[in-house]
């Protein structure tokens, strides 16, 4: 089997990432992203590479003091069950940690995966009412998610939302 190394993205990964997100964005699993939004976003991301290619992307995108989401989480079909979405997460996981964030939020479509990573479903609000004021003005479409605002609701429909504490 092919070795594999989770890394922290540069940007001359960004149009692979924006290339493995596509599919995702065509079925609306994920949320699109333009190029330029990725590229300001180079930071938050960390790849996996085997054999000089991206076969893997996931983004640490922090929201407040103690919370964090895992968004764009792909790992390319070819190297799905080998350990690669897994091997990303402990690193955005680490990430967080090292920032200080301990609660990790996602909205996912595999709830199976991130169940076994320790995260569990949510139906509540986890934020309180003064944190929500200032989060609900940000432009970030993932922050809407987040909140479940009515306006994402389309995009969001059939999605979990699951928080882990670190």
């Amino acid at each position: 089997m092919t070795e594999f190394l989770v890394r922290p993205a540069r940007t001359a990964d960004i149009v692979q990432i924006r290339d493995l997100l596509e599919p995702y964005v065509q079925r609306r699993i994920l949320l699109g992203k333009d190029l330029v939004v990725l590229y300001e976003a180079t930071h938050e991301f960390v790849v996996a590479e085997a054999e000089g290619r991206v076969i893997g992307c996931g983004a640490l995108h922090v929201m407040w003091e103690d919370l964090a989401e895992v968004r764009t989480l792909i790992v390319r079909d070819d190297w799905l069950h080998r350990g690669v979405g897994r091997r990303i997460v402990e690193r955005l996981e680490d990430n967080a940690r090292e920032l200080g964030v301990t609660r990790l939020f996602c909205l996912t479509f595999e709830v199976d995966f991130f169940t076994r990573r320790g995260f569990a479903p949510i139906a509540e609000q986890i934020v309180d009412p003064d944190v929500y004021s200032q989060l609900v003005r940000s432009p970030d479409e993932g922050v809407a998610e987040f909140l479940d605002l009515a306006h994402v609701k389309p995009n969001t429909l059939g999605n979990t939302r699951m928080l882990k504490r670190l």
